[in-house]
């Protein structure tokens, strides 16, 4: 896998911020660290938000009913990460899915899975405020996951 772009770098930099500010004592994120899905597979999403544990889960990766949501970051990797991530996250039973699209400059929200993909998907543009389904007390202003438009 290639690296990842300045942009995609910048854009999981200020997720973390808008995200750690809202979930602070009260839920874990995890930044591009590992979630246990099943025996063969194990992605390391952009960002995960946990259920909170004392142990931060040190004797083991989080599984599925330890994730509240999930954030992926694409630019290049955008078809892989609709197509082929997000539906090994529904078929888990991941609650929530954000898929942030760079060169879009939106965010699509995924829901209510039903074992085979999520049934609700909505997506976010500049302007609009993303509220969480799965994690409650987080908003995203889309504006910000983006920063300044350029002029």
């Amino acid at each position: 896998m290639s690296p990842i772009g300045a942009k995609h770098a910048a854009i999981v930099k200020r997720l973390n911020l808008i995200l750690s500010r809202q979930i602070s004592g009260r839920a874990i994120l995890g930044v591009q660290d590992p979630i246990l899905l099943s025996d063969f597979t194990e992605p390391q999403p952009d960002l995960a938000v946990l259920r909170f544990r004392a142990d931060f889960y040190e004797e083991a990766h989080p599984t599925p009913s330890d994730v509240l949501l999930v954030v992926e970051v694409a630019d290049s990797s955008l078809d892989y990460d609709r197509d082929e991530k997000i539906p090994h996250y529904a078929v888990a039973g991941i609650p929530e899915v954000w898929l942030v699209d760079i060169g879009q400059e939106t965010v699509t929200q995924y829901t209510q899975p039903d074992r085979i993909r999520y049934i609700e998907e909505r997506t976010y543009q500049r302007g609009d405020t993303l509220n969480s389904t799965s994690a409650r007390g987080i908003q995203l202003p889309i504006d910000e996951v983006f920063g300044q438009k350029a002029k």
